[in-house]
């Protein structure tokens, strides 16, 4: 009998979630996000994209159901990494440390050492992570640009141009991106069919989405992704990066300002992105004018 089968309240019953639960899925998460937070940035895309990874298995996903609504779910994203989401109407009755135990056994049967999770600080999940014993390995932020800033246009540097990647730049950008995000991530690389799910394999994914710098010999050396979130309105930069032997000379903030003005071009009217204490980045997008809007503390629990 699994810990679920024990603690949920009566009345409840679980099931493993299919790709037909992704828009209960997102309603749970924006629900508390909404509640949390006072907005949400999630899309269906957003959930889509993880479960299309080839590495994903529905197995390691569990839905929470009164009667025939979705209330709860959980999905151990990596063995050291889990989402979950309990709407704000269900909260209280024990979902929350019942999907936290599952979690953990699903962690453990993948053969991880500790398992956590990222949530907004201060909030139920933050409240019940702390009571269960989970310590924060991190702080992380969301920043917005305010409507009345613009980024100053930066030009690249003599010999640079920036445009949208094409299919064969696959490979280099998930290289470079990869190598970049783990001098300070602790997290084991992705594969690159992983990776392209969660970019060019985006079910709203467009060509503009992914920008990349070359310099003047045609060697790529920066990549910008940037997703619309919000109905169309926010453009969010998910990935942001300069190869090593090119950085310091201001191509971070030209490729900032290329993804804003572009998505600009194509209806969105905000701008964000999200950084944390392990990059030491935050700084540098603050003296860009950007503002923190959220914050949020990544939790985890040895096993």
């Amino acid at each position: 009998m699994s810990v679920l089968d024990v603690d949920l309240p009566d009345g409840l019953r679980h099931r493993p979630l299919t790709r037909e639960d992704a828009p209960a899925v997102l309603a749970a998460i924006v629900a508390e996000e909404v509640r949390d937070l006072g907005e949400s940035s999630m899309t269906l895309a957003d959930v889509e994209a993880d479960w299309l990874r080839p590495s994903h298995d529905m197995a390691d996903t569990v839905g929470v159901l009164d009667g025939d609504r979705l209330v709860a779910y959980a999905d151990l994203v990596s063995p050291t990494s889990a989402c979950a989401a309990v709407l704000p109407d269900h909260q209280g009755r024990g979902i929350g440390t019942a999907l936290a135990r599952w979690v953990q056994q699903r962690a453990r049967l993948a053969g991880s050492d500790r398992v956590g999770s990222q949530v907004p600080a201060g909030s139920a999940a933050d409240r019940l992570m702390t009571d269960l014993g989970y310590e924060v390995l991190w702080t992380a932020w969301d920043l917005e640009l305010p409507p009345d800033r613009r980024l100053e246009r930066r030009p690249l540097p003599p010999g640079h141009v920036v445009a949208d990647a094409a299919p064969g730049d696959h490979p280099q950008v998930w290289a470079l991106l990869e190598d970049a995000f783990l001098e300070w991530a602790d997290r084991e690389r992705q594969t690159f069919a992983d990776f392209g799910a969660r970019v060019w394999g985006r079910p709203d994914h467009e060509p503009w989405n992914l920008r990349v710098v070359r310099d003047s010999g045609g060697e790529l050396v920066g990549a910008t992704h940037v997703v619309v979130l919000g109905g169309g309105e926010v453009a969010h930069v998910a990935r942001i990066a300069v190869r090593p032997d090119r950085r310091g000379r201001g191509l971070a903030r030209a490729m900032l300002v290329d993804a804003f003005a572009v998505a600009r071009g194509h209806g969105a009217v905000r701008a964000t992105l999200a950084t944390d204490s392990r990059a030491g980045a935050r700084a540098l997008y603050e003296r860009a004018g950007m503002v923190v809007t959220s914050t949020w503390v990544n939790r985890s629990a040895r096993l």
